[in-house]
């Protein structure tokens, strides 16, 4: 009786042989097209899709307000994000150096002036390519938050906080974030490839729903604090799992992930939610405004993600029309995304080293 490993091994030379003229033809463009992308990717942050924002607090108080500016080490090439405060410095800044952020403290001098209808702005966030978590403490202990952002670096300071506005603020960071984050567009995209439009795929999206979920409990907990740094390595080595199941062959015995699609998604899922979190416990953000922020953030990323999946859905559609492409423009998903991996993991481990203070 022949075994199946035996089948997939000869099915797999008969479609060599068969192909061999087609993959000459095909192999060049595949080269170029993942040359593309490894270029692509060089030219950016080599984090891609770390949310790296910076935090500033006011807490008002004699006849002034505290200031707490906390900005992280690592940013993009030539960029450097300021905070724009509504009054003059009234003491020299205290600088303290963490492994992932700069932390500034000072006062400013308001002449006893309440912070309501003053405006706070950042500059450099286009070019950071980041956002500034605002908290702000009036005198009478009511507090306010808000998110500046490239597209919005300027605030007028309410008399009120308005909840709603928190939540679509940190809802549109979530899709943000998930649409600017080649990584995790990656990751949705090789699912669909994958699993196609079926049960496996709600399957998969329905994990990866529960990993943030689980987050959420986790930072309401106080269990989220991980660092940022190993959480993206293995965001990126979970890229490369990925790219293994894409590039097995039909003809085999199903993958782990094709027999269960909930798992790695799950991990996945719970990867990202913990790199938020952990940013956020890094940054100083209270542990009370947590919840909220997650809760939208984590909503934004779902919302985004349908879409995605809604868009590249006729997309595979009309790939899978065709079945006589070359061999190397099929395991060119594949290929790609196992390469972009490997080059995420080297890449934010070097970033990881770098944070670390070796002299201790």
């Amino acid at each position: 009786m022949r075994s199946r490993g035996g089948i997939c091994i000869r099915a797999a030379a008969a479609v060599s042989r068969r192909g061999g003229a087609r993959r000459r033809r095909g192999g060049r463009a595949a080269v170029l097209a993942l040359a593309l992308a490894l270029a692509w990717l060089a030219a950016g942050d080599a984090a891609a899709h770390r949310l790296a924002p910076s935090y500033l607090e006011l807490v008002e108080g004699g006849g002034g307000a505290a200031v707490l500016w906390k900005t992280p080490r690592l940013v993009a090439r030539g960029a450097r994000v300021e905070a724009l405060l509504p009054c003059p410095d009234a003491t020299t800044p205290e600088i303290e150096m963490q492994p992932a952020a700069w932390i500034a403290r000072w006062r400013i001098d308001c002449g006893g002036e309440s912070l309501v209808g003053a405006e706070v702005a950042a500059r450099g966030l286009a070019e950071s390519g980041s956002d500034v978590l605002l908290r702000i403490v009036f005198a009478d202990g009511r507090e306010l938050r808000a998110i500046l952002s490239a597209d919005a670096p300027r605030f007028r300071i309410p008399a009120r906080e308005r909840p709603l506005a928190v939540a679509a603020a940190y809802l549109r960071l979530g899709a943000w974030h998930l649409l600017t984050g080649p990584d995790h567009v990656l990751f949705v995209l090789g699912l669909l490839a994958l699993l196609g439009a079926g049960r496996g795929l709600l399957l998969a999206i329905s994990s990866f729903t529960l990993g943030h979920s689980l987050t959420l409990a986790a930072a309401v907990l106080g269990f989220a604090r991980i660092p940022a740094a190993p959480v993206e390595v293995a965001i990126a080595a979970s890229l490369v799992l990925l790219a293994g199941e894409l590039a097995a062959r039909p003809l085999c015995a199903p993958t782990p992930l094709r027999r269960r699609p909930g798992w790695l998604p799950l991990a996945f899922g719970l990867l990202h939610g913990l790199g938020f979190a952990g940013a956020l416990g890094e940054l100083g953000l209270p542990r009370h405004a947590i919840p909220l922020a997650l809760l939208s953030f984590n909503l934004g990323i779902e919302l985004a993600q349908l879409a995605l999946l809604a868009a590249a859905l006729p997309l595979l559609w009309l790939w899978r029309l065709r079945s006589d492409w070359p061999r190397q423009l099929t395991e060119l998903p594949a290929t790609a995304l196992g390469a972009l991996g490997c080059y995420w993991i080297f890449a934010r481990s070097a970033d990881w080293l770098s944070q670390i203070n070796w002299g201790n």
